[in-house]
C-alpha cells in the first residue's frame, strides 16, 4: 500500500508540475472609485513566479476614467511602494511599472487587451510572507470611477490548494489502494 501511495504520489506531482501556471480572476460589472482597490488573492494563496499580467476587459461605465485604468498591483495596504503595478493612468510608486498597451478611451465599450511581460520575475511562495495582489482603479483624480466585466490572468503562478482539497486528494489515494487490495 506504501508503494501505492507513494507512486500516486509521484504521479499526482508530476501532472501538475506539467500543468499550465496560470491563473484567472473573473469579475462582472466591477465598479471601483478613483484608487479604490480590492485585494483579488491573499498572501499564501500563490504558488510560482509571476512573469506576466493579461487582461481583456471592457469598460462599461465611466467618470473620468479609462479603460487602461484597470490596474493590478501587488502590495500590502495601503497602497505605496509595492513590488509591482500594471495598468492605471496613477503612478502608485513600485519596484515594477508598466502600462497596458491599448484601451486609453474613457468610452463605454472601450476595450483593454493587453499582456505585459515582467522584467524580472515575483516570486510567490504559497505563504504568509507573499505580498498580496490587488485589483483597482489607478487613477487618482477626484470623483473619478469606473465599471469595468472581464478578466486578469495572472502568468507562471499556481493558486495554492485548500487544506481540504489536498486532505481529499489524500483520502481518494488510501481509498483507491484499499479498493484493490480487496
Amino acid at each position: 500500500m506504501k508503494n501505492t501511495c507513494l507512486i500516486s504520489t509521484i504521479a499526482f506531482a508530476a501532472i501538475a508540475a506539467g500543468a499550465s501556471a496560470d491563473v484567472t480572476y473573473t469579475f462582472d460589472s466591477l465598479t471601483l472609485d478613483a484608487l479604490e482597490f480590492n485585494q483579488i488573492f491573499g498572501a499564501g494563496t500563490l504558488v510560482g513566479s509571476l512573469t506576466g499580467v493579461r487582461v481583456n476587459a471592457t469598460l462599461l461605465d465611466s467618470v473620468r476614467t479609462y479603460a487602461n485604468d484597470l490596474t493590478i498591483y501587488i502590495d500590502l495596504p495601503p497602497i505605496g511602494n509595492g513590488a509591482l503595478q500594471v495598468g492605471g493612468y496613477s503612478t502608485l510608486g513600485s519596484t515594477q511599472r508598466y502600462w497596458w498597451s491599448n484601451g486609453n478611451d474613457s468610452a463605454a465599450g472601450t476595450v483593454v487587451n493587453s499582456t505585459v511581460n515582467l522584467a524580472t520575475a515575483i516570486g510567490f511562495t504559497g505563504t504568509a510572507a507573499d505580498l498580496p495582489v490587488l485589483l483597482g482603479n489607478g487613477f487618482s483624480g477626484g470623483g473619478a470611477m469606473g465599471t469595468w466585466t472581464g478578466s486578469i490572468t495572472l502568468i507562471g503562478v499556481n493558486a495554492v490548494p485548500a487544506p481540504g482539497a489536498i486532505a481529499l486528494l489524500g483520502l481518494a489515494g488510501l481509498a483507491a489502494g484499499r479498493r484493490r487490495r480487496a
